[in-house]
C-alpha cells in the first residue's frame, strides 16, 4: 500500500518518467531567475570587483612589507661597542672602559653615561673615536657627574664622516 504525500506528488510531477527534471540535469539556470541574482547580490561585475580588491590588498601588503624591510634593515650600524669596566672615582666622576669595533678607516663617536642608584643619568659625555687601521680598540674615558654615580656605561656609538 502506498501512502500519498502531497508535497512528494507535486515534486514528482516536475520530473519525467526517467526521473530527470524537464530542464535537463537538475541544474538551476540563474539567467532565467533575475530575482535570485538580486536577492543574493550576484551581478555581472561582482567577480571582477572581488579580484580587484584581492589584488589591491596583495599589492598594499607587498608595499608595507617592503617599506618595513627597508626601514628595519636598510643601513646597519657598522660600529659596535661593548662596556668592559667602570670605576667610581668619587662623588663627581666615573671612569668608563669600553671597546669599539668598526671597519678600519672608519671614525666614530660614542655617548657615555653615568647613572645613580635610581637609574637617573647624572653624567654624559660624547667621545670622538678617530679612524684607525685596527678593527677593535680599547678606550678609557672619565665622565664628570652631578652627584655620586653607581655605574658608567656606553649609551651608543655611531659612525661619523
Amino acid at each position: 500500500m502506498r501512502v500519498s504525500d502531497p508535497v512528494s506528488d507535486e515534486a514528482a510531477e516536475d520530473f519525467d518518467s526517467s526521473g530527470t527534471p524537464p530542464s535537463g540535469g537538475g541544474v538551476l539556470d540563474t539567467s532565467t531567475h533575475p530575482d535570485l541574482d538580486k536577492r543574493y547580490g550576484r551581478s555581472a561585475g561582482r567577480g571582477r570587483r572581488i579580484r580587484l580588491v584581492w589584488w589591491l590588498a596583495a599589492v598594499g601588503f607587498v608595499v608595507v612589507l617592503t617599506a618595513w624591510v627597508v626601514w628595519a634593515g636598510g643601513s646597519p650600524n657598522p660600529v659596535d661597542a661593548r662596556d668592559t669596566a667602570h670605576t667610581v672615582l668619587g662623588e663627581h666622576a666615573v671612569s668608563v672602559s669600553f671597546e669599539v669595533s668598526m671597519p678600519p678607516g672608519q671614525a666614530a663617536a660614542c655617548a657615555l653615561q653615568a647613572m645613580n642608584e635610581s637609574f637617573a643619568i647624572v653624567g654624559w659625555k660624547v667621545v670622538d673615536i678617530p679612524a684607525s687601521t685596527q678593527r677593535t680598540r680599547a678606550f678609557t674615558e672619565t665622565v664628570r657627574t652631578t652627584e655620586l654615580s653607581v655605574t658608567g656605561l656606553i649609551y651608543r656609538c655611531w659612525p661619523v664622516e
